[in-house]
């Protein structure tokens, strides 16, 4: 079935969307205090990190764990930050598309994704050590933290089935 969109130049005939999946728990709503902590525990992390890097690693991080309410949230957030469409979309497969990024953003890229995905059980030492070269201890801290942060934030998003589609930038800072 389709619906017919009538304006006074054209007629088109659209396909509905699909519909919006309910989330399975409002966890915010009921964890407040939790919700409340991990929001301090952001706000802490993102100390002392470029704001594009940060939107970066959050990003890729929501990419892998698959969270769509989060990867809208984050792109739409680097985007009003002033982040390009195209970085955002070769993001995904920065490993071919390398010369979108500096040197320091690829170091940050690798590591979020070795602390995100850690089927082997740790961070191999020459991915920490790329990262290293970039990054101060200080503002490495501060990476890590923000990688931690966002899989956390993936994990409420992803288990809960929190919907995409309706946050505005800024909305959560």
């Amino acid at each position: 079935m389709t619906t017919t969109e009538t304006t006074p130049a054209t007629t088109t005939a659209t396909p509905p969307y699909a519909a919006e999946v309910p989330a399975r728990v409002e966890w915010a709503r009921h964890a407040p205090e939790v919700y409340k902590a991990m929001v301090r525990l952001d706000s802490a992390a993102r100390k002392g990190l470029d704001p594009t890097l940060y939107e970066l690693v959050k990003i890729r991080a929501s990419q892998i764990n698959r969270c769509a309410f989060c990867l809208d949230m984050h792109s739409k957030d680097a985007l009003a930050a002033g982040e390009s469409v195209e970085r955002i979309v070769q993001l995904t497969a920065w490993e071919e598309s390398r010369h979108f990024y500096t040197e320091k953003e690829l170091a940050a890229i690798e590591l979020t994704e070795a602390v995100t995905v850690l089927t082997d059980g740790f961070v191999p030492d020459e991915v920490y050590g790329r990262a290293a070269e970039w990054f101060d201890e200080a503002e490495l801290s501060q990476l890590i933290a923000a990688i931690t942060v966002i899989n956390a934030w993936n994990r409420f998003g992803v288990t809960c089935r929190m919907a995409p589609g309706h946050y505005q930038p800024g909305q959560h800072r």
